[in-house]
């Protein structure tokens, strides 16, 4: 088989027929795919993980996408409040709607 380090070898140019041979000669093999076997855990995860789609990790029960009317001069605000603690307008959102739902729920026992 061919060693790994092909930097070594001399071009394919400047072979023999026994060089080329010898170099090729895993590419006479018929079938290779049946000598495959299947993956362990770790490498069916990985490859779970290469095929699935791309995209923000799923927290809670994943995002719903949704259009909101908000007055400009209140949006401006919430705007400047998250650029000032380093966080997207819409977490800012998701963490006032806790706490309105959490103050009611509060309220409500």
């Amino acid at each position: 088989m061919a060693t790994p380090k092909k930097m070594k070898e001399k071009p394919i140019t400047v072979m023999n027929a026994g060089e080329l041979a010898r170099i090729t000669a895993e590419f006479d093999k018929e079938f290779v795919a049946n000598s495959f076997h299947s993956p362990d855990a770790a490498a069916a995860a990985k490859w779970r993980d290469a095929k699935r789609k791309r995209g923000r990790p799923i927290r809670g029960n994943g995002a719903k996408v949704i259009s909101v009317s908000l007055e400009e001069g209140l949006l401006s605000r919430a705007n400047t409040l998250a650029k000032k603690l380093g966080i997207p307008r819409a977490k800012l959102i998701s963490r006032g709607l806790e706490a309105v739902l959490a103050a009611e729920a509060e309220r409500r026992t």
